[in-house]
């Protein structure tokens, strides 16, 4: 027989814990091991769990009583009258015994705490298994203009979708369906064992109605009892302004039918984002390069820049604007998607200047000229200020 563990040990607090500590910390052993959160496991689990359940129900006994804990704490396991279970009762402990305590431990009386029922199974009415339906995937591509405004997109999806000729039920006619004989309606059975607690009762669902409560005794000849059928359906799915590459929009109930009248599953549209010729997006942030000629960057002026809602803005170029200068427009950018972000991003313009490849005599004279004249040659300064410019774009 395995030698008996002290009793504070057992809940896991010190010899000088108040009454309460001592409730709390059998409360939690007492949940951790309650037979009803043993379902499933394997039967040497159980019986662990039955035998730790035993062991803390026996401390807790001696320990909440200020006389048995008195006795315990002077003269251990070899006290007066602590040779039987519970330490006081040489008749032993039964399993109504240790869930009588639970009025006092868990705030009730009897078996029930906690969400728990003790040995007296789950209990409450019918709890009838509804059927959903699976989901489906799709994939869109947007453009930066449809992810800047938002879009409406239409798609013919084929799909699960309710039987017309039986309205879901899978029954052929209005008397095709009768009273599970198995579960008589409930939807589950119980299952009653016996363990050394005494009898256990574990609740599964009914096997043979699969939860329903009902069973089909005439098929429906169009569906065969799925209560579902192929079919198609133009789905129009709303994309909000500002997604992004990656994201996944989920649609409910758009997904395939429940079999039984169930429900239905979503659709899960994940979001591509095509490739603009004009800009590159950066968050809410989009990113113009603007090759702009070198006359316009040494003597200055107005371009047109274009926007993602297709529109163009004039922005001025000041005199002397050098390659690798930004200029941002506030506002302009992708809007952020709700829950994410705030407001909207920027339109950031980035200039280079374009060289041109070949020159006519009269162009290659004038730039010749300009070559020898020191305005054109730029200072220290200037060489180190693009320099940083060119650093910081790369860091």
């Amino acid at each position: 027989m395995a030698q008996k563990r002290d009793y504070y040990e057992v809940l896991g607090v010190d010899k000088k814990a108040s009454e309460d500590e001592i409730k709390k910390a059998y409360r939690k052993i007492a949940i951790k091991y309650h037979p009803d959160r043993q379902q499933g496991k394997s039967e040497a689990e159980q019986k662990e769990a039955e035998e730790k359940f035993k062991e803390a129900a026996e401390a807790y006994d001696v320990l909440h009583d200020p006389k048995k804990r008195e006795s315990y704490d002077q003269f251990g396991f070899d006290g007066p009258k602590m040779g039987g279970f519970g330490g006081f009762s040489s008749g032993g402990f039964s399993m109504d015994d240790i869930f009588s305590m639970f009025g006092d431990v868990f705030g009730g009386r009897g078996g029930g705490f906690g969400g728990f029922s003790g040995f007296s199974g789950f209990g409450g009415g019918a709890q009838h298994q509804q059927h959903r339906g699976s989901d489906l995937r799709l994939k869109v591509r947007l453009s930066l203009q449809e992810i800047a405004t938002g879009t409406t997109k239409r798609f013919k999806v084929r799909k699960d979708v309710t039987c017309s000729h039986c309205h879901g039920t899978g029954a052929e006619g209005a008397g095709g369906t009768e009273t599970c004989p198995t579960c008589h309606g409930q939807g589950y059975v119980i299952r009653t064992t016996q363990s050394l607690f005494g009898t256990m009762q574990s609740q599964s669902t009914c096997p043979t109605c699969q939860g329903e409560g009902t069973i089909i005794k005439n098929k429906c000849h169009e569906c065969h009892g799925e209560g579902v059928v192929k079919g198609e359906e133009v789905v129009e799915i709303n994309i909000p302004a500002g997604v992004a590459e990656g994201m996944v929009v989920n649609v409910p109930g758009k997904g395939n039918a429940g079999k039984h009248n169930g429900v239905n599953g979503n659709i899960q549209v994940y979001i591509e984002e095509e490739k603009s010729d004009i800009f590159v997006r950066d968050g809410q942030d989009v990113i113009y390069n603007l090759l702009l000629d070198f006359p316009t960057a040494a003597l200055g002026g107005q371009v047109d820049i274009p926007t993602i809602d297709g529109q163009k803005v004039k922005i001025k170029i000041e005199p002397g604007t050098q390659p690798g200068k930004t200029l941002r427009l506030r506002g302009k950018g992708l809007p952020a998607i709700k829950g994410y972000g705030n407001g909207m991003g920027d339109l950031v313009v980035n200039i280079s200047i374009y060289v041109p490849k070949t020159l006519s005599r009269d162009e290659k004279e004038m730039l010749e000229k300009m070559q020898k004249s020191d305005n054109f040659k730029g200072d220290s300064q200037t060489r180190k200020s693009i320099f940083e410019r060119f650093r910081n774009y790369f860091s």
